[in-house]
């Protein structure tokens, strides 16, 4: 409110310091012709007009300085200093799936555990994000610095993709955090408030930033949401970091049910430049409704081999934790692993290819109605995906994404009745700005 009165008071001074020229510059134009009257020396005049009206100009800023109204300096604050500095970035993300297995009007024609597009044969708005930002913190022992994230989500994946939809006040947030540079040693990274999951490979913003179109399952059944919860990382070295975390649990988002915590720790490796690895290591107490407590670790890396070809991978374990009584009891082992492979004919034009498979043997994770599947907790089945996706980017801001892919079940039950096999073949395109 200040820098808004104070650029009021600035530009309302100026103004009438315009106003007063024009018309001193509009007095000596109008007795330019007529002949001044004897005994008068013009010149003399309007420059005592000129000092008179500079002394109250100066008057009315030192009274406008003396209640804040302006600063002190030369020259008053721009009124949207700290709004010229903020990033804006964000995209648009639409697309159109056809599932094999052709699920019924009885499940609302959903593919169960298939993100996205869950919808058969629906045009979907998958995702319509916008991402406000600081000015990159700089982590560093030389001196405090300050800054801020905000990522909003909106479309058909938003329920899924956001930290919990549903909860007052946090349906379209996807990310919301404030970020400190301590100056300790190399500077310590502080970041408090709605943070994004380190466990996944992928990322939630789907085939905008991903090389498949589609999500694999590793992100939701082996992943988290974003949570809420304060994080410290510091650099060791050039190749070696590390982070700790503590937020309210791994799946309640924003607002917890229970004062317990979950505990997560990351080892980042890089041994060369274009090779890394995370090791992480996570576990708390949960009460999240389908689990009591929970703790496992997970290794992701990446590698560009080349300058077209990559590869990236995610190996995870999770124990989950109930007590007697619950569907299912005891403790549950649930692992993963995942395969990326990426390569580009050129700049323009490449291919993915992405390979996984995860067991769930007790039906702790992937059941009782998780994403739609069938199987009821306790009953386990394993999951295969294969997808194969084209990237076609035209120019810079638009991303095209023809992909096709392959799902299996082990439960004999089925994706839907009887098909424990679906094929999904389709496109998606983004627009990033």
């Amino acid at each position: 409110m200040k820098r808004h009165v104070r650029g009021t008071v600035t530009s309302h001074l100026r103004t009438v310091s315009a106003s007063l020229g024009v018309v001193v510059g509009g007095g000596a134009l109008s007795h330019a012709q007529p002949a001044e009257p004897p005994g008068t020396n013009r010149l003399e005049r309007l420059e005592k007009e000129n000092q008179d009206l500079r002394q109250r100009l100066d008057a009315l800023e030192a009274v406008a300085q003396k209640e804040g109204l302006l600063s002190s300096g030369s020259k008053a604050d721009p009124p949207v200093a700290a709004m010229s500095e903020i990033n804006l970035s964000g995209f648009v993300t639409t697309s159109y799936f056809h599932d094999s297995s052709k699920p019924p009007a009885s499940l609302g024609h959903i593919s169960p555990g298939y993100l996205w597009n869950r919808v058969n044969d629906s045009f979907s708005l998958n995702k319509v994000k916008i991402t406000l930002a600081s000015p990159a913190v700089q982590n560093n022992g030389d001196k405090f610095d300050a800054g801020f994230r905000v990522s909003l989500i909106a479309g058909q994946d938003a329920p899924i993709v956001n930290t919990k939809s549903g909860t007052t006040g946090f349906d379209f947030v996807r990310e919301a955090f404030i970020e400190l540079n301590i100056p300790i040693g190399t500077g310590l990274d502080v970041r408090a408030g709605e943070l994004i999951s380190l466990l996944n490979y992928e990322s939630g913003d789907g085939g905008a930033a991903n090389a498949n179109f589609s999500q694999g399952y590793q992100w939701f059944f082996t992943g988290n949401p974003p949570g809420a919860g304060i994080q410290l990382g510091y650099k060791l070295t050039d190749w070696l970091d590390v982070k700790f975390r503590v937020q309210n649990g791994l799946y309640m988002g924003p607002i917890d049910n229970n004062s317990s915590k979950t505990f997560m720790g990351a080892i980042g490796i890089k041994p060369m430049e274009k090779l890394w690895f995370s090791l992480l290591a996570f576990g708390g107490r949960e009460d999240a409704g389908f689990v009591q407590s929970l703790w496992g670790g997970s290794l992701l890396g990446g590698w560009q081999a080349t300058e077209q070809l990559s590869f990236g991978t995610e190996l995870d374990y999770f124990n989950f934790f109930n007590p007697p009584g619950s569907t299912p009891a005891g403790n549950s082992p649930v692992w993963s692993m995942g395969l990326w492979t990426t390569y580009d004919f050129t700049k323009k034009v490449g291919v993915a290819v992405r390979t996984e498979y995860l067991s769930d043997k007790d039906g702790v994770d992937a059941s009782g109605g998780a994403l739609g599947f069938r199987n009821p907790a306790g009953t386990g089945q394993d999951l295969t995906s294969v997808a194969l996706t084209l990237n076609y980017k035209p120019v810079s801001t638009i991303k095209i994404q023809p992909e096709i892919r392959f799902d299996h079940t082990s439960w004999s039950g089925g994706f839907v009745p009887g098909e424990q096999n679906r094929v999904f073949y389709g496109a998606g395109i983004s627009y990033l700005f």
